[in-house]
């Protein structure tokens, strides 16, 4: 494996996924710097493919972010599991999540590689206009406003919802074991000044909801985590 190439890492922490098919799960977040549908300054929000991200994914300067070598990263990943359920016969598999930003302006065959050299089922949530590398256990299919999707296969579509640019309708052809619809937490837009402070997200779930009644091929899936107060 080369181990010249260098991965920016804006996060690196463990905790229980909060949406979607493996919601509840424990898993290591990895979460890639850079985007490719907005650079991450609220300067450009409004003109942003994606204006509604409510993630900071810039720099390297978040819980043990920094600049790695695959090995390093996928050494860094292993030392968030909890050692002692290891040596356990009925042990949970080590899980970790690449997110972003955009993971896949990152994520290679190497590093995902070497996270499975450390044991991890390698999962990651994209936006879906860049191919996915092979080796990936688990592909989570997020497409955003009026992007190019060019993938067309995952294990989960998770679609925030509303988006006048994604509807679902757009999106029938995307073959996918488990389909979301996730309510549009508006916080980030009324922050930025780009909605009305009397819109509020309790709107959007119910919107959520109902589309999903009326369509029972989505499931609704909620921001959990956030409920949680835990990152």
């Amino acid at each position: 494996m080369a181990d010249t190439k260098s991965y920016r890492v804006k996060e690196i922490f463990y905790t229980l996924q909060g949406e979607g098919a493996q919601s509840g799960r424990p898993a290591v977040f990895c979460r890639f710097s850079k985007c490719n549908l907005w650079n991450g300054r609220e300067s450009s929000r409004a003109s942003a493919i994606c204006d509604f991200c409510d993630t900071d994914f810039i720099g390297t300067d978040g819980q043990n972010g920094g600049i790695y070598t695959a090995d390093a990263l996928a050494h860094k990943i292993s030392e968030q599991w909890p050692t002692e359920t290891r040596s356990s016969d009925n042990a949970g598999i080590p899980y970790v999540v690449c997110t972003g930003g955009e993971p896949l302006l990152q994520l290679d065959e190497d590093v995902i590689e070497a996270f499975h050299q450390q044991g991890f089922e390698v999962a990651i949530e994209t936006n879906g206009t860049l191919r996915v590398p092979k080796g990936v256990d688990w592909v989570c299919l997020s497409p955003k406003g009026k992007s190019d999707i060019v993938v067309t296969e995952c294990d989960e579509l998770k679609l925030v919802y509303p988006q006048p640019d994604a509807l679902p309708s757009r999106f029938e052809s995307i073959q996918a074991k488990h389909r979301y619809l996730q309510p549009m937490d508006l916080t980030a837009l009324e922050s930025a000044g780009l909605i009305a402070s009397d819109q509020k997200s309790a709107s959007t779930v119910r919107e959520t909801l109902n589309y999903c009644l009326q369509h029972p091929q989505w499931k609704l899936s909620l921001q959990t985590h956030k409920w949680l107060g835990i990152d």
